[in-house]
C-alpha cells in the first residue's frame, strides 16, 4: 500500500467516521491503525472488511416520534425497537430559550440530542422536549414578564403524568441539565418517577450561583449584584442595579428571577426518596464541580461522578476557556462516551 492510497484511506475513514457514525476521530489514531495494517502485511480488501463490517457501527437511523403533550411541550420520543419494556428518560434543558437538542438561536451543539442518541444505542428511550417559551421567541411573541419558574415545573410534571401509564416503558426517569436539573428534582418528587439524573446542577439559590460567577469573571461587580440580589428578595424589586448587570436584573425578567430564587437544590434533592445520580465535569466554566458536591451532602447516599475534561455541554475540552466556548457553537463534536456509560449503568442496574 503506498503513500497515495494510505492518505486516500486515511481520509474515506475520516469521513465514514464523522458522517456515518457521528463521531470523532483523530487523524493520528487512525492513521496508527492503516501503519499497523500494513505492517502486518494486510490487503485493502481486508482492512476495509475489519473497519466497515468487523467493528460494529453506530447506526444513524432512529425509532423517532414528534409529540405534542400540551402547546407548551412540543418534543421528540426516541424508543428502541425490542420487544421488552425499556427505561424511558425524560430529558429537561437548561435555562434560556432552549430547544430539544440543547440549542439556542445562533449556538447549535446538538448537546441534548446526542444524548438521547446515545441512550438510544444503550436501549433506554428518551423524551426531550423545547423549552415551553422556545416557539414564541421564534415566532416574535416572547413576552418574558409572563415567565415562571414554576411553569417548567408543571411541564416537567405534565410530561411525567402523560407516560406513566405508556405500557412500553418499565419505569421514568429524570435527568435534568443545569436549570432543568432542580426543575427535575422538584418534578422527580412525583412517584411515578423512579430514578433522578442531575446533570451540571448548581448546588445553590441561583442568587448565590451568579455572585460566586461574578466573583470569577467580574469581581467588580460582585457588592452591586449582592445587593440588588438583597433587594429582590426582600422588597421584589431592585432599582440600583449596575447597566452591566442588566442582563440579570432588567425589570421584565425579576419576576421570573423572584420565582427562581423560591427554591433550593439542597433542600429539593434532600426530598427525594429514590436513587439519585449527580454528574458533573471538571472542566465546566458555568457550574463547578464544587455545586455537585453541595448536592452529594445534601443527599448522601447520592452517586457522585465527577467526569474529566467535560464541559457543562457534555464535550471533551482538554484546553482552556477559548476552546471551551467554542464548542457551543460546534454541532460536530460529539458527547463523551463516558457520560453515555456512567447514565447507562445508573439506569439499568
Amino acid at each position: 500500500m503506498n503513500y497515495f492510497n494510505t492518505k486516500i484511506l486515511l481520509q474515506l475513514l475520516i469521513t465514514y467516521y464523522k458522517k456515518q457514525l457521528n463521531v470523532k476521530i483523530e487523524k493520528s489514531y487512525i492513521l496508527k491503525f492503516i501503519k499497523f495494517i500494513i505492517k502486518m502485511k494486510l490487503s485493502l480488501v481486508l482492512l476495509f472488511l475489519f473497519v466497515f463490517e468487523i467493528i460494529p457501527a453506530q447506526n444513524t437511523s432512529f425509532n423517532s416520534e414528534d409529540l405534542s403533550i400540551q402547546s407548551s411541550i412540543q418534543g421528540t420520543l426516541l424508543v428502541p425497537s425490542i420487544k421488552n419494556k425499556i427505561p424511558l428518560a425524560i430529558i429537561i434543558q437548561g435555562s434560556g430559550p432552549t430547544d430539544r437538542d440543547g440549542n439556542q438561536k445562533g449556538l447549535k451543539n446538538n448537546s441534548l440530542k446526542y444524548l438521547a442518541e446515545g441512550l438510544y444505542h444503550k436501549n433506554i428511550a428518551t423524551f426531550r422536549y423545547d423549552k415551553g417559551f422556545f416557539k414564541q421567541v421564534l415566532d416574535g411573541t416572547f413576552d418574558e414578564r409572563k415567565v415562571d419558574f414554576n411553569d417548567f415545573i408543571k411541564d416537567a410534571i405534565n410530561v411525567v403524568d402523560y407516560f406513566k401509564e405508556d405500557q412500553r416503558f418499565s419505569e421514568l426517569i429524570i435527568i435534568g441539565h443545569s436549570q432543568g436539573s432542580l426543575v427535575g428534582m422538584i418534578a422527580a418528587q412525583e412517584k411515578s418517577v423512579s430514578k433522578f439524573i442531575s446533570l451540571a446542577g448548581a448546588g445553590q439559590e441561583i442568587d448565590v450561583v451568579v455572585i460566586d460567577q461574578l466573583k470569577k469573571l467580574s469581581p467588580a461587580l460582585v457588592e452591586n449584584a449582592r445587593k440588588s440580589f438583597d433587594d429582590i428578595r426582600v422588597n421584589g424589586l431592585a432599582q440600583n442595579y449596575s447597566p452591566f448587570l442588566a442582563t440579570i436584573f432588567r425589570p421584565s425578567l425579576q419576576p421570573f428571577m423572584i420565582s427562581w430564587m423560591d427554591y433550593n437544590p439542597q433542600l429539593e434533592i434532600e426530598k427525594l426518596t429514590i436513587p439519585v445520580l449527580i454528574i458533573n465535569g471538571n472542566n465546566d466554566f458555568q457550574v463547578q464541580v464544587s455545586e455537585a458536591e453541595k448536592l452529594k451532602n445534601a443527599k448522601p447516599d447520592a452517586v457522585l461522578v465527577i467526569i474529566p475534561n467535560m464541559n457543562h455541554l457534555f464535550k471533551e475540552i482538554k484546553g482552556g476557556l477559548i476552546e471551551n466556548q467554542k464548542s457551543y457553537n460546534d454541532e460536530d463534536l460529539p458527547v463523551m462516551r463516558k457520560l453515555i456509560k456512567t447514565i447507562k449503568l445508573f439506569i439499568l442496574k
